[in-house]
């Protein structure tokens, strides 16, 4: 399942199915997971630990030093979890020492060509990045997210899940759970109603995200204010509880 040209370090560990094309590099301190495919011309570097069922395409730079000035040599990881598919020419940077020192991709993830996640980013569960996506240090995205082509998302940012970025987004501050942001710099547009649609959330939850949205962006309140209201509505409707939890705890503050 290893092709002859392939180069694999005595020290990693790869389960018994695991397929490695031609030309790929696979470093020391390296771990894969049964059931993963790694195409051709990727390399892999460790300490990295890949979980089962993941698809990596060519070209992919996974495990690589954090492109910070601090980084001096110190043994920081990737871990990668499952079911991910991983498109060509990604690159997936270990942590510091300054943060975590882990980088961490959850399971279910599409992951589409050219997108960069740089170190100490934190990725959840089933999100879409697409294509040219690009993560500065220290990014915490929520499960379910969609980042449209040529995002770019500050340092320290946090999107919140279900969130949406649209085309060609920059974003510097954090995206609240279920909201829709775009432009330069971003601003929002609204909820992420189609996504919510395909996650199975019903009419009324829905709307009553819509509400809460519009406390938060259209009714000129003070965030305390806005947030005062929506912890009343979550009596109710307790998917606004995320939403409330993502507020209080934002380091950046949200995007208004």
């Amino acid at each position: 399942m290893i092709h002859s040209t392939a180069i694999v370090d005595a020290s990693a560990s790869i389960a018994d199915d695991v397929e490695i094309g031609p030309y790929s590099i696979i470093g020391a301190d390296v771990e894969i997971g049964s059931g993963t495919w790694v195409g051709p011309h990727v390399v892999i570097n460790g300490p990295t630990t890949i979980g089962k069922n993941n698809k990596i395409f060519q070209f992919a730079s996974l495990g690589e030093m954090p492109q910070d000035k601090k980084y001096d040599g110190e043994p920081t990881r990737l871990e990668i979890g499952d079911g991910n598919i991983i498109r060509e020419y990604v690159t997936m940077n270990r942590g510091t020492v300054q943060d975590g020192g882990t980088t961490t991709i959850g399971n279910d993830n599409w992951i589409m060509a050219y997108v960069h996640i740089a170190h100490d980013c934190i990725l959840g569960n089933d999100i879409i990045m697409a294509n040219s996506t690009s993560l500065a240090g220290h990014v915490k995205i929520a499960d379910h997210v969609i980042t449209g082509g040529f995002s770019l998302i500050y340092q320290f940012c946090s999107l919140g899940a279900y969130s949406f970025t649209g085309f060609g987004a920059q974003v510097n501050k954090d995206v609240p759970p279920y909201v829709t942001v775009a432009g330069q710099l971003a601003k929002p547009f609204g909820i992420n109603s189609e996504g919510l649609r395909r996650h199975e959330f019903s009419s009324e939850s829905i709307s009553a995200i819509k509400k809460a949205y519009k406390l938060l962006y259209r009714s000129n309140m003070m965030l305390s204010d806005a947030s005062e209201k929506i912890s009343e509505m979550s009596q109710e409707h307790p998917e606004l509880t995320i939403m409330l939890d993502f507020i209080g705890k934002s380091q950046r503050g949200i995007i208004r």
